[in-house]
């Protein structure tokens, strides 16, 4: 199989995109690179997605993939070595790279944009960008139940130090590879070490930690290539979606857990951050994740893919 041209939509100082980029340097990857805003509007993205505006998504054509749980079952389909799901490892990978990407994630942002981190982190920009990220952030975690800083600094030195308990014994969370567990983990870390410096001495207490990190971290990021937002767009336009059962995920038998037959009108949601829905029509329902028929005036057909985790399915309201 020849490898598809994989475009990441993404920004620098996404903690997610860093999971995807480092994913995509390990398995030496080449793909093209869009920057995209780090808050709304976000025109481009919005015009492939249909409402999710998460950070990041991978595009191959016009299939959209939605979530870096999502992107890491692509990426290991693409290009299976080295593997991010190791057959012994299959199942606590996946259990452990999930707490990681919520419980732990939440602590560390907690930590990391407290009114100090913050302030680093818009030192030198003007007062109403930091407004307006607040704002922006704000209106994707409504409802969502948040750490304050101070508990999220206890958690978030419990945690490196069972991190760092795991590191001491193997060179990466679990052996001598790296795995999607690593890969999880190490993106809020990342966070506190380069985006918000003034917070890393918290990482000092562990330095098994920081060792991980810097052998996990020169993996690079592959090989990327620049494009624009408009040329990627135009990328799903002039392509046709893959086939609900042939697309570059490995299931496609139906799983009906919601009474909701192929073929409707529906909603996939966020269960809490960033609860933006894409509506479209329900093409696939399986094991793993939900297929959306979309078309937008300026990309085209589309489809939209979500991991069923951490994702909500509904009908569509009637007009």
């Amino acid at each position: 199989m020849s490898t598809p041209t994989l475009i990441l939509h993404h920004y620098p100082n996404s903690p997610f995109s860093e999971k995807v980029r480092l994913m995509l340097g390990a398995k030496q990857l080449a793909w093209q690179s869009v920057l995209v805003p780090a808050i709304m509007p976000k025109p481009d993205v919005q015009a492939l997605t249909g409402g999710y505006r998460k950070t990041p998504s991978l595009q191959v054509g016009a299939d959209i993939y939605c979530d870096t749980a999502l992107i890491a079952d692509v990426l290991e389909h693409v290009q299976p070595e080295p593997a991010l799901y190791p057959p012994h490892l299959k199942g606590v990978s996946r259990v452990f790279a999930q707490w990681a990407d919520s419980t732990l994630f939440w602590a560390a942002m907690g930590y990391n944009l407290s009114p100090r981190g913050a302030a680093e982190m818009f030192a030198g920009a003007p007062p109403e960008a930091a407004r307006a990220f607040a704002e922006d952030r704000k209106a994707m975690s409504a409802g969502m139940a948040r750490l304050r800083p101070g508990d999220a600094a206890s958690a978030y030195r419990s945690y490196l130090r069972r991190i760092a308990h795991m590191v001491e014994e193997h060179e990466f969370l679990f052996g001598a590879e790296p795995c999607i567990a690593d890969f999880a983990t190490y993106h809020p870390l990342w966070f506190t070490r380069t985006r918000v410096p003034g917070m890393a001495p918290i990482l000092d207490a562990t330095p098994a930690v920081l060792e991980w990190m810097d052998r996990l971290a020169r993996g690079g990021h592959g090989r990327p290539e620049k494009l624009s937002g408009t040329d990627a767009v135009a990328v799903a336009c002039a392509a046709d979606p893959l086939p609900a059962g042939a697309n570059l995920l490995l299931d496609s038998a139906f799983q009906d857990d919601h009474g909701i037959p192929l073929g409707s009108r529906v909603t996939v949601a966020a269960e809490s951050f960033g609860p933006e829905a894409t509506e479209g029509e329900l093409i696939a329902a399986t094991r793993t994740h939900y297929t959306l028929r979309r078309t937008d005036p300026r990309a085209g057909t589309v489809h939209v893919h979500f991991p069923r985790i951490g994702y909500i399915l509904k009908k569509a309201e009637t007009p």
